[in-house]
């Protein structure tokens, strides 16, 4: 599990983010600060958290000092900024001090999903360690690039959407439409209908199985996976 330390002023709010946080695969909340002092406090108690999602206008100092701090104190917990801060000298601060991302508030859960899969799918890339070609640089560098959440063509439930692209994450492996429909409840035919939308937006993978005769099996697997 990813651990995560999320930091705002706003008790609300970081409990909401904290519960958006919960709700992807592989994340869990370490801890919640609502201060610059409880974050660099939280940041000096084991276990320290892997991630801090950080808010920039704190009571007592800013986000970007807190990272600063942190860096300084030899700490190299992954940041990324959660904010409404959106002038562009401190986006550009936050990525001199080394923060992975940024995400401008108010924001969906959709986007907050979309950069935490983003950062998973960077540590997985990591992990295997050893040196680097050209390509592999390049794959590191362009981890956190997740594609944008599709926009639902008219006809298209979000709730259904959300029931195939979790059913397909959550698969140990590639899924058929006629798998998706059993574990969602929906027809194989939308199944088939949503699958297609997640693999022409690139959060989905098509993969073929052959069988001894007739025509091969479309199988899909979470981008990520692929």
């Amino acid at each position: 599990m990813i651990e995560v330390l999320v930091v705002d002023d706003d008790v609300r709010v970081a409990q909401v983010n904290a519960a958006y946080v919960e709700k992807v695969p592989g994340f869990h909340v370490a801890g919640l600060a609502h201060t610059a002092a409880e974050a660099l406090g939280r940041l000096e108690t084991p276990p320290v958290p892997d991630l801090v999602l950080m808010d920039h206008y704190l009571p007592d100092d800013t986000g970007l000092a807190v990272v600063q701090e942190m860096r300084r104190r030899g700490h190299q917990t992954d940041v990324i900024m959660v904010t409404a801060a959106r002038d562009v000298s401190t986006v550009q601060a936050a990525m001199r001090h080394g923060a992975l991302q940024y995400l401008v508030k108010p924001f969906a859960f959709a986007g907050l999903r979309a950069k935490l899969e983003a950062y998973a799918e960077l540590r997985r890339t990591l992990d295997g360690g050893g040196e680097a070609e050209q390509a592999e640089v390049d794959r590191i560098f362009g981890a956190l690039s997740a594609p944008a959440e599709p926009h639902l063509p008219k006809g298209h439930s979000p709730t259904t959407a959300e029931l195939v692209r979790q059913s397909l994450m959550n698969a140990d492996g590639p899924l058929s439409a006629q798998e998706i429909a059993e574990r969602t409840g929906v027809s194989r035919q939308t199944a088939q209908r949503y699958l297609k939308l997640l693999e022409r937006t690139g959060r989905a993978t098509l993969t073929l199985k052959y069988g001894d005769a007739g025509r091969p099996e479309h199988r899909y697997v979470w981008a990520t996976r692929a």
